[in-house]
């Protein structure tokens, strides 16, 4: 039969069946081409997940059905502080009695200034030379999405199967302390029941082509100090007033404070291995409708400082130097120290996990870096804080890593960004990691 012998009806149903087929067709190869480890990363970044009202459901929700998607993955919904919750995606390994490993990135974000953007900060542009901008590309659902991208591809297309169980923890609240997310965690019967033996947590990115690693992080102390004294007339001579004795503090803090920038500076310390004071804020002056009362002393002047400790630093000595020298009671000071979380473990030591031969998993965790075509740099102390420190408090050996090589830092800053080929290439990185972390089989080093 040809189509002339067709009537006009047939022919015109022929043409609405053809052109319905190839309009399926194509919204069926379009749904696959946008189904790839980018846009799962950009739909993840798109979740407004910021402080002060991140939107926790939805980013669980949306993990979830990705775990889901990629089949042999058990998912738990925790929540240890109301409307805090925490998802557990979990990857059963064949000897499940063995330690596990774990895996941590936290859901929440920074805010974002979307005046100061060039795009829309959760919108996840996707520039055209391949850099994705968003809030938390960096900092951290990189690694949130990397870890399921890099278990999908070892199961789809290694059919790996790990000796030890793998976990997945997503946490709320890092951004603000995690003091209602991991600390509330590390601390559960739930989180001892996984029987973590090693915990890689999130890291920053490298501006070289070497990948940093960090095996502890620095402690903060949110330290006020307040001065007291009579007011008077601005125009008298006063001795021992509040704003004087303020000042007389805040010049011998700054000293210290030099002191050590220049150890910085002369190359001899890192910047996270010293102890860092920064003034964040100054309070004194009698109200008036116009500014202040300029010609009368005030009775109460108060300053704030985030000070960071690194582990190395002496705790007790530094409470010393604040009694003696920065708020002396002499001086009519008085001082509060806020310790932002812990600063030593369990055992009374410093948070620190080690790298070298004392800890097995370093040699299992550099080999796998080196094994993907990777360079480790130098292993250093985080110079902020994150969720680790909950876990290295534990006694758990716990590395800061985040796979982004020849990346500027932009955690916390306007345009964060990530390259496309650099968050592919850490996919990459994390199934060497993950592989080589699930299968080390030698317990008895521990």
């Amino acid at each position: 039969m040809n189509t002339a012998t067709l009537s006009a009806g047939t022919l015109a149903l022929l043409l609405l069946f053809f052109s319905l087929f190839f309009q399926t067709f194509q919204q069926t190869d379009k749904l696959q081409e946008e189904d790839n480890p980018i846009t799962r990363f950009q739909n993840y970044l798109r979740i407004n997940t910021a402080h002060p009202t991140p939107d926790y459901l939805s980013a669980i929700s949306y993990l979830k059905s990705q775990a889901q998607s990629i089949g042999n993955l058990q998912t738990q919904i925790f929540e240890f502080a109301p409307l805090k919750p925490l998802l557990l995606i979990t990857w059963k390994g064949s000897n499940p009695t063995l330690p596990s490993i774990l895996l941590n990135s936290h859901l929440d974000s920074v805010p974002a200034e979307p005046s100061k953007w060039i795009h829309s900060p959760f919108s996840a542009v996707r520039s055209s030379d391949g850099k994705i901008y968003a809030r938390g590309s960096q900092d951290d659902k990189c690694i949130g999405m990397q870890y399921l991208e890099a278990i999908r591809n070892l199961q789809l297309k290694q059919d790996f199967q790990p000796l030890r169980t793998i976990h997945i923890s997503y946490v709320p609240d890092e951004e603000i302390g995690g003091f209602d997310g991991a600390a509330k965690f590390a601390a559960s019967k739930e989180f001892r029941d996984l029987n973590v033996g090693f915990m890689l947590d999130e890291g920053q990115a490298s501006v070289n082509d070497e990948f940093r690693v960090f095996y502890a992080d620095r402690s903060p102390w949110h330290l006020i100090i307040k001065a007291v004294g009579m007011p008077g007339h601005g125009s008298k001579l006063f001795d021992n007033s509040a704003m004087e004795n303020l000042m007389k503090s805040v010049e011998v803090m700054s000293r210290f404070r030099e002191n050590q920038f220049d150890l910085v500076k002369a190359g001899l310390k890192a910047n996270s291995e010293v102890i860092s004071v920064n003034p964040v804020y100054m309070k004194a002056g009698t109200p008036s409708p116009t500014g202040f009362v300029m010609n009368m002393q005030p009775s109460e002047a108060e300053a704030g400082f985030d000070v960071r400790l690194p582990p190395t630093a002496d705790p007790d000595l530094l409470r010393r130097k604040i009694a003696d020298e920065w708020a002396p009671a002499t001086r009519n000071m008085m001082y509060q120290i806020s310790e932002r979380g812990p600063i030593r473990d369990n055992m009374g030591g410093p948070l620190m996990t080690a790298t070298n031969g004392s800890n097995p998993w370093w040699a299992v965790f550099e080999n796998a870096i080196t094994t993907a075509g990777g360079k480790l740099a130098k292993p250093e102390i985080l110079a902020s804080t994150t969720d680790a420190r909950y876990m290295r408090q534990m006694g758990i050996p716990t590395l800061g890593f985040s796979p982004m090589t020849n990346t500027p830092i932009l955690l916390h800053d306007h345009n964060e960004f990530l390259k496309d080929s650099v968050y592919l290439r850490g996919i990459e990185i994390y199934e060497s990691i993950i592989g080589s972390l699930s299968s080390f089989n030698e317990v008895s080093t521990f």
